[in-house]
């Protein structure tokens, strides 16, 4: 019998297995948490929304016969991670990380590992500095208790109500990013530091690269940990797990 997939997406490489799983005929459904106001178009059969816990997400794995979840999801959406890792294991069915690598620092750069984004703002300098916040807006209000900076945000989506960050400038993109862009994003702004999450890829890579070049500071928060499990880092490797599996290997 062949897998039924239920695909965790929201990620680039979420949207290249997708396209993989279509090109093969696979029976998957794709899923957006859907947080994100405007998600790209799928190939594959889509549900927006979240399945209510560990118990929800169970009771549908059982209800729609899957045999195989693959969990592409963001590497910060850590509480998704770990109800999938819950609800496979109670219900027998298999389940991959589809992974992108973690950044590392290289020669050049100027990184400080800060464990949240809270030790981020506390962190930041005395003096008032122009600070890109490449964190996404859900981590907006660990800065309210540092409104003496200004803040550029970088958003898909606006992010509606008011941000309590009286001196924020919103620019709305989509990576993948470019060098050049990015370049001139952080000189236009006249950026002093950068805040960023650990999401890793290539996608978002520009403004670490621009970063090195610039000569600027970088407070890096690293990923949640998560619980032990299958990860690959490629989409194509994930489509071999799948073979694999169906072959009963």
């Amino acid at each position: 019998m062949s897998p039924r997939i239920l695909l965790l997406g929201g990620t680039t490489e979420a949207s290249r297995l997708a396209r993989l799983l279509a090109e093969v005929g696979a029976d998957a459904v794709f899923s957006y948490a859907g947080r994100t106001e405007t998600p790209i178009p799928q190939p594959l059969p889509t549900r927006i929304g979240g399945f209510g816990g560990v118990e929800g997400l169970a009771a549908y794995l059982r209800g729609n016969a899957i045999s195989h979840v693959i969990d592409a999801t963001h590497p910060f959406a850590a509480q998704m991670s770990r109800n999938a890792v819950a609800a496979c294991a109670q219900t027998g069915v298999k389940l991959l990380a589809l992974e992108r690598p973690a950044w590392m620092p290289g020669p050049g750069d100027n990184w400080r590992e800060v464990e949240t984004l809270e030790d981020a703002a506390a962190a930041l300098p005395v003096a008032p500095t122009c600070i890109f916040l490449a964190i996404g807006r859900q981590g907006l209000p660990a800065f309210t208790p540092r409104p003496e900076h200004f803040y550029l945000l970088r958003l898909v989506n606006e992010p509606g109500g008011d941000l309590l960050l009286p001196q924020a400038e919103i620019v709305l993109a989509r990576g993948p990013f470019t060098l050049e862009n990015d370049l001139a994003l952080l000189r236009q702004h006249r950026i002093g530091l950068i805040v960023a999450k650990n999401s890793g890829g290539t996608g978002g890579s520009a403004k670490l690269e621009a970063a090195r070049l610039l000569g600027l500071p970088v407070l890096m928060v690293p990923r949640p940990v998560l619980p032990a499990r299958a990860v690959v880092a490629e989409p194509e490797d994930a489509l071999r797990w799948l073979h694999g599996a169906d072959r009963g290997v």
